[in-house]
């Protein structure tokens, strides 16, 4: 069978491959190239102008935005967070302990973003874990494949389901309702959290792991100066020290003058520099020795920097990761300032479970990645925040907070309820419940979006545009005759098959969102094509793009569990594989019995 391609299903499949070959590269952030590929596709005319910026309003966008909106809800008013004082009595008995754990992870993720899920028991799982004797990489992988599993069981579980449940609608006029992905996909997510928590757990890698500041190391690189009337910096002010540092690639994290400690050097740099001033360098014990040294001035112990930072009544240190999210992503230190952009000190970096024992300010952040930091408690909550990273110790609730816990469950209550019942659609469901919460300042209006995850957003908004540009100009047709051409004798259990582990595969190296938007019409056009019934093949689109766990870039919560887990990228496979021939075995039964072909 000959296909020729048309000049515009040849610029489409070049844009596509273009895209494909960037996100696996992740040079760039999915959003920027998605909107890239968007461009140049409507440049080349296969998307007409009008229609470019149509994704943004499309409802399954505008569905994943009040779906995080109404998670952060949930989140920041403490609604989830009392269940997870059912742990505490097993965490001496690691099989109920990571049972518990990775069941409660699969159930808050069916209701509420699963990302939010994970940043909520990650800090419980890490700080159980540590105190029952055992290191966390046991519990935080099945954790995260669990809140992952759990997503299958509901249209607002995971952003693939809100996409096919959408690409329904508007192919038949009738959308996937809140719990018809429930019959597939709660029976892959109980048999797949079985699985792990039968014989996974036991497969994870796990490296020996120290936890705190004995992961970092400090006494390596943080070191204590004392001025003395001898030091030929004397008269110098703080700024004019603070650079010298720089020139010699040392950083002034802190300094203490007339025993009044002083974390903000940075607000200080007019303070002149006298007798019996203390400061705190980050550096080589190399460069800062030979510092001293030219400089006369007198090194104390590292262990007293180590004790300023563990028991220092006025600042606090805290442990974060790096989210997808955040700003900091492909950059360093020195670049941005940090410690006077964040108005915190990094005192130090972790990846993988392995401490960064080079130059700090040459550091080059990556997602999963663990940082130390070192400030004022006011000033590290509004830094977590700035940065987009997530704690890594569990919160205290604020009673004041936490009382509004109740009126944020039952809002959401009614609004699944409602939903569920068909009696309105879950965009108006979900944006009424939005709207209560600012109301009864559940959400404050200032952090209203807060809990967007944009990247996500203009991802859905750039790659919507993009999907429809493969029906119209024919492509859709062009790839379904092709994979028909090597496929269409075979049985339709088998096309469904390969039609599942074709989006899992995908899905473990590009985004769940883009893999559904991509895979969607594909599946669609072969169960027309072969007189099928088109459902089943749409759901096995849903369940393999939410199945990414081979890799930790197929799936945000499995690079989040990357740093605090110890996990090095090869360690995914050793339970993700087995785990993905499970859903396979387990999926193909029950889409042909509730989706009969």
């Amino acid at each position: 069978m000959t296909i020729s391609l048309s000049v515009d299903q040849s610029i489409l499949l070049g844009i596509l491959l273009a895209l494909l070959v960037l996100l696996v590269w992740g040079r760039w952030r999915y959003d920027i190239v998605a909107l890239g590929a968007l461009f140049a596709a409507s440049a080349a005319g296969l998307i007409p102008q009008e229609e470019l910026f149509s994704g943004f309003g499309n409802p399954a966008t505008i569905t994943v935005v009040l779906v995080l909106i109404v998670s952060f809800g949930l989140t920041k008013s403490g609604a989830v967070e009392f269940i997870t004082d059912v742990l505490e009595p097993v965490s001496s008995r690691p099989f109920l302990h990571i049972a518990s754990l990775t069941f409660l992870a699969a159930f808050l993720s069916m209701f509420m973003n699963n990302v939010g899920a994970l940043a909520l028991l990650m800090p419980i799982a890490i700080q159980s874990t540590t105190k029952a004797g055992r290191p966390p990489a046991t519990v935080l992988m099945p954790l995260s494949f669990g809140s992952i599993l759990g997503g299958l069981v509901t249209l607002i579980g995971t952003p693939p389901n809100i996409l096919i449940a959408n690409y329904r609608r508007e192919m038949t006029g009738e959308s996937f309702t809140m719990f018809d992905f429930a019959p597939v996909g709660g029976g892959i997510a109980v048999c797949g959290i079985l699985f792990m928590l039968l014989l996974g757990w036991k497969l994870v890698k796990v490296r020996k792991q120290t936890a705190g500041l004995e992961l970092f190391d400090v006494e390596e690189y943080l070191f204590e100066l004392k001025f003395t009337t001898e030091t030929t910096l004397m008269g110098k002010t703080l700024g004019e020290f603070k650079d010298l540092l720089r020139e010699e690639k040392m950083d002034l994290l802190s300094m203490e003058h007339k025993h009044e400690q002083i974390p903000d050097v940075w607000r200080h740099r007019r303070h002149v520099m006298a007798a019996n001033d203390l400061v705190m360098i980050q550096g080589s014990h190399e460069d800062v020795d030979n510092f001293a040294t030219t400089h006369k001035l007198h090194m104390l112990s590292a262990e007293n920097a180590q004790k300023e930072i563990l028991h220092s009544e006025k600042f606090r240190i805290a442990e974060v990761v790096v989210t997808p999210e955040s700003n900091i992503v492909g950059r360093t230190p020195s670049e941005i300032r940090f410690n006077g952009k964040f108005g915190v000190n990094l005192l130090a970096a972790s990846r993988s479970g392995t401490p960064h024992r080079n130059r700090l300010r040459d550091f080059q952040f990556n997602v999963g990645d663990v940082l130390l930091l070192h400030g004022g408690e006011d000033e590290m909550q509004e830094a977590i925040k700035k940065l987009h990273c997530y704690p890594l110790a569990k919160r205290d609730l604020d009673l004041k907070r936490s009382s509004k816990s109740l009126p944020a469950l039952l809002t959401f209550v009614v609004a699944i309820a409602l939903t569920a019942s068909g009696l309105i659609s879950i965009q108006l469901a979900l944006g009424a419940a939005t709207v209560v919460m600012a109301l009864l300042n559940i959400v404050p209006v200032r952090e209203f979006y807060d809990g967007v995850d944009w990247a996500v957003v203009i991802l859905l908004g750039a790659m919507i545009p993009i999907g429809a540009a493969l029906e119209t100009t024919g492509t859709t047709t062009l790839l379904v005759d092709g994979i028909l051409s090597v496929a269409g004798g075979l049985s339709p259990v088998l096309i469904i098959a390969m039609i599942l582990i074709i989006t899992m595969t995908v899905s473990d190296v590009l985004n769940n969102a883009a893999t559904a938007i991509l895979m969607a019409p594909i599946a669609y056009n072969i169960a027309l094509s072969l007189e099928l019934n088109p459902d089943a093949f749409l759901m096995a689109v849903a369940v393999g793009a939410s199945s990414a766990f081979l890799t930790p870039i197929g799936h945000q919560n499995n690079a989040l569990i990357m740093g605090p887990g110890g996990y090095k990228f090869g360690d995914y496979w050793r339970m993700g594989l087995p785990l993905e021939i499970v859903i396979v075995v387990v999926a193909l039964p029950l889409l042909l019995f509730f989706w009969p072909i």
